[in-house]
């Protein structure tokens, strides 16, 4: 039964993707936007069904921990099982992003009713989910990689699907050039790591890569061991992974795109900021832990792009003109956060830490973006001048936002504080090791979890200002009880979610540093104070920062640098490519044509101009020469 369930969770998505497609139409009327509703919404409430099916087979002992999928396939050397795997912590997040996922499509039902093509937003956001399930269960590299693509091409979809705007193509478009450049690390990073192990299987690539040069091969075969790859591809091999993982979750460099993917519908936003896509890369990585905690050099870069990405990134969600682009970069800042703790938790320790934070942040992250959602339609947008006051009179989104930035903002004993504390605690044990990148991640986590305080009140004190708040703007409420049930169900998962973790069922590894605790709640509560103090009145950014917080809404100039130190470079290039060949290169060949014809009508002209008598002279000429040389050679 839980074999069948593993196989199910990712199929069913898939499977509504495909139907779905077949009921998308051109335009939407009553008749045909419920078919296309109920299929989306159905088949994702089967899938957290399944998931919990497969979870219980985990506790109980019945699940195996590989699962055929297809039949195995052998490229010469190279041996590809495809299976999918069942264990706790794979059980567990697919519930998480099964949950999300149904709470996304119950909400994007009503959030697009009017819209021409739901249909095909609701089968997008099926295949996306089943793109993530699918890297989530995988066993084998092959499949990950299949789900990762999958990922972003949906991606790309979800981004871009209002196209009739110049800025949601282009928003696109920019994703997808960012995210496939990353990816060439990624696949480049499987290949090594699949032909090094001569396996896609997980249990055999870290069977032959996770061992430090030569050691623990007591655990794996006498030969495999004697061909141990070496400590350098290992490295160079993880750190290409490591760049496509950047890429995916929007660090520092390749940080741009996600902002600006807030062009897309907010539904799409909340599955692709809260339970996929940004998420997968730490899932990944906590898969390949044990070879990651061999490469140093991948873990060094891993830890300073995730520390300069969650403080910065955190800066900028402080000074946001649109609360839907501040919960954008903050998603930035605890993306960053949950791949830190890879990045530095001591292997005896493992990836639970990073993980753990990827179920809260999954929780919290999508009612936000969803209750931002609900009050966007409300108020007319997401600009914090017009959703100034836009909580008040709110009966269900007004408590499930506070909790949705409590949690964010680490406090407990919600489910945010738990994993957030978690991370902290990883990177304070490898600090106590004398691991040097762990001190810059718990530094800079101890600066996030301010700057997280900071920007987590200002958007508090925006939506819940009551000067600003007007009877008339709420007259459009018209959400419909399946969008406040998926609303209720992720502020509960929200609050409990901490109490569920510390039980038995969620056993991930890791421990919260109850001082570290202390002084994190500290430093949450004194920033809350002093933003409220501050604000009188006014938007607290503005208060504080005064004009230059439009800077903030530039990224501080980070487009325009990318356009001088990367667009107008490959611009120039290409330019100069055009140049040769056109110029250059093609100018032999365009010289030679040109030879070619004038030699041809030149003697076509003297063709035409021939005289007789010439021609006559000539071929006696011609005789006498031939004559001559005859009597020569005689």
């Amino acid at each position: 039964m839980s074999a069948t369930a593993a196989r199910l969770v990712v199929l069913l998505p898939a499977l509504a993707a495909v139907l779905g497609l077949f009921l998308a139409r051109p335009r939407v009327d009553a008749g045909r936007v419920v078919p296309a509703r109920g299929l989306a919404v159905g088949a994702s409430a089967l899938t957290v069904l399944v998931a919990l099916v497969q979870l219980v087979g985990v506790h109980s002992g019945s699940a195996s921990t590989a699962v055929g999928t297809l039949p195995a396939l052998d490229a010469g050397e190279l041996r590809i099982p495809l299976q999918l795997q069942t264990t706790t912590a794979t059980a567990l997040i697919a519930i998480v992003v099964a949950v999300v996922g149904w709470a996304v499509q119950a909400f994007a039902g009503w959030y697009l009713r009017d819209d021409d093509r739901y249909g095909t937003f609701a089968a997008t956001v099926s295949l996306f989910t089943a793109g993530m399930l699918l890297v989530v269960q995988s066993a084998d590299l092959v499949l990950t990689l299949v789900g990762w693509e999958v990922m972003g091409w949906c991606s790309f979809l979800l981004i871009g699907h209002w196209s009739r705007k110049e800025s949601a193509r282009r928003a696109a478009v920019k994703a997808f050039l960012v995210t496939r450049l990353a990816d060439v690390g990624f696949v480049l990073g499987v290949v090594v790591l699949a032909v090094g192990a001569g396996s896609t299987a997980y249990r055999q690539v870290l069977s032959t890569w996770a061992a430090r040069d030569g050691a623990g091969c007591a655990d794996t075969a006498v030969a495999a061991c004697a061909a141990a790859p070496s400590g350098a591809l290992r490295t160079t091999a993880m750190v290409l992974l490591v760049i496509g993982v950047l890429g995916k979750s929007g660090m520092v460099p390749f940080h741009d795109w996600l902002p600006d993917a807030m062009e897309g519908p907010t539904p799409a936003s909340a599955l692709i900021h809260a339970a996929t896509m940004v998420a997968a890369g730490t899932f990944v990585l906590a898969q390949l832990f044990d070879v990651l905690a061999a490469a140093d050099g991948a873990r060094w870069l891993l830890a300073v792009s995730t520390a300069v990405t969650m403080v910065y990134a955190a800066v900028l969600a402080f000074g946001q003109g649109d609360l839907k682009r501040l919960l954008a970069y903050s998603t930035l800042s605890q993306v960053a956060l949950m791949l830190s703790a890879i990045a530095v938790a001591p292997a005896q320790e493992g990836p639970g830490a990073g993980v753990l934070h990827l179920y809260s942040h999954a929780f919290f992250k999508a009612l936000l973006f969803l209750a931002i959602g609900w009050l966007s339609v409300t108020v007319g947008g997401t600009a914090a001048a017009t959703m100034r006051g836009g909580l008040r009179g709110h009966l269900l989104v007004r408590p499930a936002m506070f909790v949705g930035l409590l949690s964010l903002a680490g406090v407990p004993p919600l489910v945010g504080f738990v994993s957030k504390e978690h991370v902290l605690a990883a990177a304070e044990a490898g600090a106590s090791q004398g691991v040097a990148r762990a001190w810059l991640v718990l530094v800079a986590g101890l600066v996030t979890v301010v700057l997280t305080a900071a920007y987590c009140m200002r958007a508090w004190l925006v939506l819940d200002d009551v000067t600003a708040f007007h009877a008339e703007r709420h007259e459009g409420d018209t959400a419909t009880p399946a969008v406040r049930s998926a609303v209720a169900v992720l502020a509960v998962l929200t609050v409990v979610g901490g109490v569920v973790v510390l039980t038995p069922l969620v056993d991930l590894g890791g421990h919260i540093g109850w001082l570290l605790a202390v002084v994190s709640v500290l430093l949450v509560v004194g920033t809350g104070l002093l933003v409220r103090r501050h604000a009188r009145g006014a938007d607290p950014a503005v208060r504080l920062v005064g004009p230059r917080v439009r800077r903030f809404d530039e990224g501080f100039g980070v487009d325009r640098l990318y356009v001088a130190l990367v667009a107008t470079p490959v611009l120039a290039l290409a330019r100069l490519v055009v140049f040769l060949d056109r110029e250059v290169v093609d100018a032999y060949v365009r010289g030679a044509a040109v030879g070619a014809a004038m030699a041809g009508r030149g003697g076509d002209r003297a063709h035409r101009a021939e005289r007789a008598a010439t021609g006559l002279a000539w071929v006696v000429a011609g005789a006498v020469a031939v004559a001559l040389a005859g009597v020569a050679l005689w």
